[in-house]
């Protein structure tokens, strides 16, 4: 049965190679789970500076029985480097299988399932659209609003509990992935540096 497909292309020109590209990964997809009730991707290339480049980014949206709703994005972390479009599909439909993965081992209690890192936002620059979190670990991760699942940036507040997964950029810890979890939400005055004291346990 072939999945139901809803592709958008944004400042991106549609081409014949990667709908059929999108659609050869969309089909891959059935491998890990009985049945898909839809999938949605978005190909975009947000507006970046003229000496950065326009990096491409992707996300895949699948809804699974009996209502999971599953968000992979796909962005280049170093927006200097050039990424073809490509890899940028693949890597974000690798990210999917591997959350259509968990869902599946987590369904027939196969393995218990780790989930990702959880961490506070203890810096957020909003009008620039990125922020910082802090692991229980102490490590400092950057992450960029793109990352947010389920374009959710707006919700964070300093304080806010979030789950991630994270990768090393030439920059440190950068987040592909930002999930909330608890939005305790201590936002800053104006006038406050926006930073929250962690908690003595983090």
């Amino acid at each position: 049965m072939q999945i139901p497909l809803d592709l958008k292309f944004q400042d991106v020109d549609r081409s014949e190679w990667s709908e059929k590209f999108i659609r050869r990964q969309v089909n891959r997809l059935e491998r890990y789970v009985d049945h898909i009730n839809s999938c949605r991707v978005t190909v975009s290339q947000p507006h970046r500076h003229q000496h950065r480049g326009r990096p491409y980014r992707v996300r895949v949206e699948v809804t699974v029985p009996p209502g999971h709703v599953l968000d992979a994005v796909a962005e280049p972390v170093e927006v200097e480097t050039v990424v073809e479009l490509r890899t940028v599909i693949r890597d974000a439909f690798k990210a999917m299988e591997k959350q259509l993965l968990k869902l599946k081992q987590r369904q027939r209690g196969d393995v218990k399932v780790h989930e990702e890192p959880t961490a506070l936002v203890i810096r957020l620059f909003p009008d620039q659209g990125y922020g910082f979190l802090r692991s229980p670990a102490g490590d400092e991760v950057y992450f960029h609003r793109n990352s947010v699942l389920h374009q959710e940036f707006e919700r964070l507040a300093i304080g806010t509990e979030v789950r991630f997964e994270a990768q090393l950029g030439e920059r440190g810890m950068q987040a592909t992935t930002v999930h909330i979890v608890n939005k305790p939400g201590v936002r800053a005055l104006p006038d406050e540096p926006r930073r929250a004291d962690i908690p003595p346990d983090w």
